[in-house]
Formats: structure tokens, sequence, C-alpha cells
């Protein structure tokens, strides 16, 4: 089974082995690279050679997964039919069916006008259709207000906050959790949908 979420703006697909090499323009290629400053700055990005980018362990278990029955691992943002970015999630703890969600939009003409919100939305709303879990997250630092405004419009709330705990280009930022229950999101949905 395709995995195909169509929006008002965005479309989420499952990736393809053709994406990686769009994958790898964004982030070693691009002249605009400004989300790598957004998205991971927790640590450098290594240099690697397109091959060795295609075959990264997460790469390979997202195309694995892609066309079976089975909850993504990543799932393809593309906005006017061209993949701008991507929704992903990865474990914390599975024993605890803990594991936190991501997203990032390379194209940064796309970084305003809702494509965000809207693609981070129908992956929450697809993940808890297609998952057992009781709770959806996020890991940030307190720098990436980007992120945090994201996130509470997404219903999620901070859960915690280490100060200090997160070192991004040489400065001391919080750490901060956030999330949201499967209840929550159930009752935005009903109030969404009028019931």
């Amino acid at each position: 089974m395709n995995i195909c979420l169509k929006g008002e703006k965005v479309v989420l697909r499952d990736i393809r082995p053709e994406d990686l090499d769009t994958l790898y323009y964004w982030h070693y290629e691009a002249e605009d690279r400004e989300h790598l400053n957004w998205n991971g700055p927790y640590k450098p990005l290594e240099p690697m050679t397109l091959e060795e980018y295609r075959q990264l362990p997460k790469h390979r278990e997202a195309l694995a997964l892609a066309g079976t029955d089975k909850p993504r691992t990543e799932l393809i943002i593309e906005i006017d039919g061209e993949l701008k970015g991507s929704v992903g999630r990865y474990w914390v703890s599975e024993v605890t069916n803990w594991f936190e969600i991501g997203i990032v939009i390379y194209d940064s003409r796309y970084w305003s006008n809702g494509y965000g919100s809207e693609a981070f939305q129908m992956w929450i709303d697809y993940l808890f259709t297609h998952m057992d879990t009781v709770r959806l997250g996020i890991g940030t630092w307190s720098g990436n207000e980007r992120m945090i405004r994201l996130a509470a419009r997404c219903g999620m709330i901070e859960e915690a906050r280490v100060r200090k705990a997160r070192i991004v280009r040489g400065e001391y930022y919080d750490a901060i959790k956030m999330g949201i229950l499967r209840e929550e999101w159930e009752a935005r949905r009903a109030v969404k949908q009028g019931g």
C-alpha cells in the first residue's frame, strides 16, 4: 500500500529511490541550506558522497517500508509537485513506545504561509491513526522558535525544559520537550470537524 496524503497545500508521500538524489542536493549542494541551521544544529553535517548518502540506514529503512502496510518512519513533503521537505519519526524508547517526530522544509521560500503547519498536522494525524501510541512529541532547543510555534499550533504543549542543556553553534540553549496526547489530538480533530 503506497502512502499519498493530499492536503490543500502539500502532499505527503512515500519516499522513492530517486528522492535520495534530491535530498542529497538539499543537504550538500543547494545554495539555500539555511534549514541545516534549524533542523540539525546539534552536530555538524558529515561530508559524504552521494553513494554513501544513498546507503544510510535511515534511507534503507524508509525505502523498505514504502509500499507495505507498516507505519512509515519518513514521508516526503511535495509542494507543487516537487520535493521540498520531509517528516519523520525516531525512537526514544521502544519499550515504552515513545518516539519523537520532526519536520524539515528545505526550500526556505516555503517556511511561511502554512505549508509546514499543514504537513506536520497531516503527519501527526497519520501516526495517531496508524500507530498504537498515546503521545507524540518533539525535542528541540529554545532558540528554534519557529519549531516551537509550529508544535504549539498543532496543539503540543511544553512538557519539560532543561536549562542551558543544549549547545548550538557555541552557545547554550534550553532543551525543550513538547508533546500532545492521543485524546488531546482527537478532541482537537472533533472540534475542527464540528462534533
